[in-house]
């Protein structure tokens, strides 16, 4: 089962957990730019964790709202109970799995990951959750299978946002079979050990840290086995700025800002940017997955 990855991140890297779950206030115009927040890097050093009152709701969950405090206000409308997720395609066990049998199955551990949006803004986050391989392991992959496909649920009666044609909804993602293998993979469950919140993603997410956040679909109800490479929604909706891969490389900027350098959330307004790590740090052990690959055209 898990526990085959060994962590590097301390607890006093982590987010501070009322700034990341009670954020009320947005910091002027930088918050729509993503630069505003809250702590999280790789040396304890240097954080500076903004004061509760200075974090904003700092979230993207398009379905809720496209505003970074939407989500919060929004999502407490989706309903989590029951739940199940759909695993199917190139499978030996194809089935409707309901969230408390794999529960059941999986072994939860806590993951203190980097997180880096695509808007050039990070935060260190304590995941709760389990390796997605034993997922695909309980149905059973199948020796054709190339890629993974992720599928968001889709409920207009809850969800306020899809209403507007943000993305071709439901928001899709995919990954190539090794990508979703890779013991850093997982899907969250928890965050702090607390029940991940709605606007998070509940009740289950996949968290992907060496690739941009946009690639960690939350609230999956399906997961599909297949040899064809998946559409995903922000390719689908620009394939010139969003790729299929989505790996953070500080050398391949975003068509409308740079990459090269991100803020960390919780350092303040005026807080320094800082430079992007290739692979958001996980690059000893990620890396292999693209050798030969030239990671500025499959970006």
């Amino acid at each position: 089962m898990a526990f085959r990855w060994s962590n590097t991140l301390k607890d006093n890297d982590v987010t501070d957990r009322s700034v990341f779950l009670n954020r009320r206030q947005l910091m002027g115009g930088a918050a729509g730019l993503g630069l505003v927040g809250m702590a999280g890097a790789a040396k304890a050093d240097e954080l500076t964790p903004n004061a509760l009152e200075d974090i904003t709701n700092y979230c993207n969950y398009y379905e809720f709202g496209t505003g970074k405090e939407d989500p919060a206000r929004n999502a407490h409308t989706l309903t989590t109970e029951p739940w199940s997720v759909t695993i199917d395609g190139m499978v030996d066990r194809p089935a409707a799995y309901a969230f408390e049998d794999i529960m059941a199955q999986m072994s939860i551990e806590e993951r203190i990951y980097r997180f880096r949006c695509v808007e050039a803004w990070s935060m260190v986050v304590p995941w709760n959750g389990f390796e997605l391989a034993d997922l695909l392991q309980l149905a059973g992959v199948q020796s054709g299978a190339k890629y993974v496909a992720f599928e968001t649920v889709l409920r207009p009666d809850e969800m306020p946002g899809v209403k507007y044609p943000v993305l071709d909804w439901p928001y899709v993602e995919g990954l190539r079979l090794d990508e979703a293998m890779h013991p850093l993979t997982i899907m969250a469950t928890g965050i702090y050990g607390e029940d991940i919140p709605n606007q998070n993603g509940a009740p289950l997410r996949l968290v992907v840290p060496w690739k941009y956040g946009f690639k960690s679909i939350k609230s999956v109800v399906r997961i599909t086995l297949t040899d064809k490479e998946p559409p995903t929604s922000w390719n689908k909706a620009n394939a010139g700025e969003y790729g299929f891969y989505s790996n953070v490389n500080p050398e391949v900027d975003h068509p409308r800002w740079s990459q090269a350098t991100e803020r960390q959330l919780g350092g303040g307004l005026f807080a320094g940017r800082v430079p992007t790590l290739m692979f958001n740090g996980y690059g000893e052990e990620v890396a292999s997955l693209y050798a030969g690959m030239d990671l500025k055209a499959k970006f």
